[in-house]
């Protein structure tokens, strides 16, 4: 059976536009793992897909069954020019999962320097821990990133 999730799998923009046009609840409906269109276009990387998604006003800080947003997955994923489109549509970057970690913790965890940097400047919250007491600083740390460089940003 074909879904809108079978069309973001296989990056088939128009199909996905199809699904959409048919059927505007699509946009916040959820798959077996949680995960909504816009948090599955994000977590594969498909930028076009997104945007589209982004164009039918969905939830962009809904969570999939482990409490993570699509900025959280873009954040140990890589994507950094979606990760600054859902900030700028509106992202929360102070989100907690589940496990209490946040995007920049995520970034910091997975070695995403620039996406901590752009989430900084976005006004992640430094101080913030996960569930076992770790800030993104003791995270970054783990990873050889010097998190003081990033604290000298300015927006």
């Amino acid at each position: 059976m074909d879904t809108i999730f079978n069309a973001i799998r296989s990056e088939n923009l128009e199909a996905v536009k199809s699904f959409l046009d048919k059927d505007k609840g699509l946009i916040d409906i959820k798959d077996q793992r949680g995960s909504t269109p816009l948090l599955l276009s994000t977590y594969y990387g498909f930028m076009e897909i997104t945007k589209l998604i982004l164009s039918y006003h969905p939830d962009v800080n809904a969570k999939d069954a482990s409490g993570n947003t699509a900025l959280m997955g873009v954040c140990f994923k890589g994507h950094y020019e979606i990760a600054e489109l859902l900030i700028a549509s509106g992202a929360d970057v102070n989100n907690k999962s589940y496990n209490e970690a946040t995007a920049l913790i995520f970034a910091a965890t997975f070695g995403q320097k620039e996406i901590m940097r752009l989430l900084i400047e976005n006004g992640a919250d430094v101080t913030a821990q996960d569930n076992n007491g770790h800030t993104a600083e003791m995270h970054a740390t783990n990873q050889g990133i010097d998190f003081s460089e990033l604290l000298n940003v300015t927006k």
